[in-house]
């Protein structure tokens, strides 16, 4: 999920001047990474499989205006509990963070009773796949390839072209691209043998499960 800092929450909790670990922020999902997080995958702090990406031109749902948004760019953010957007790293029992010496910026900078700081970093200076593993031969050219074969601006073209709507079957091209998408992940847990926690990070989250909200849109 796609979350801009909401200022009605800030009008709402206007007089906290600290966090009283209600858990709210942390229920509502994990943060977006930013290219100051970058050293917090690298050094191991927040492993890639905790992790899961929402791709560039992706539908989300954004939390303040209720509509359908398209991702600007890689948006890499902490994975939810079970199905439930709270973050991995949520402790609900204690009310406490798992990370908390290595939480993203975007945590660090979150105050619900001032969200000014976060409002000034959204959107900017984002962290992307290219940025963490770009280096890595064969790896990078097969996300780039699965990018060009499964872009969202072209699926989503494609949608609008056949006027798909709510209750009706994918465009025959579109579920042939949701089988393409399911037999890689097959291919690289089998024959790279890859974590398969590693896949939505890597190729983002599977399109039978995205391409879902396109037919609705």
């Amino acid at each position: 999920m796609y979350e801009k800092p909401s200022t009605n929450h800030n009008k709402l909790t206007m007089k906290l001047k600290e966090c009283k670990r209600c858990g709210t922020c942390c229920r509502k999902g994990g943060p977006s990474f930013h290219l100051e997080d970058k050293g917090l995958i690298e050094d191991g702090h927040i492993p890639a499989k905790h992790l899961y990406t929402i791709r560039r031109g992706e539908p989300v749902r954004d939390n303040i205006s209720g509509s359908i948004i398209y991702a600007p760019s890689d948006i890499i953010k902490i994975r939810g509990q079970g199905n439930t957007w709270a973050c991995f790293y949520y402790n609900e029992d204690e009310k406490k963070c798992g990370i908390y010496e290595y939480r993203p910026i975007e945590c660090r900078v979150l105050k619900c009773w001032d969200t000014g700081e976060i409002e000034r970093i959204y959107g900017k200076n984002m962290l992307s796949r290219k940025d963490l593993f770009s280096k890595v031969e064969g790896l990078w050219e097969l996300v780039i390839d699965y990018d060009e074969r499964c872009s969202y601006k072209e699926i989503t073209n494609l949608f609008k072209e056949t006027g798909s709507r709510k209750g009706e079957r994918f465009p025959e091209k579109a579920a042939e691209l949701v089988e393409y998408d399911n037999t890689i992940r097959e291919l690289v847990i089998k024959k790279g043998s890859l974590d398969s926690d590693l896949l939505d990070f890597l190729f983002g989250r599977p399109l039978s499960v995205t391409l879902k909200t396109l037919v609705q849109i």
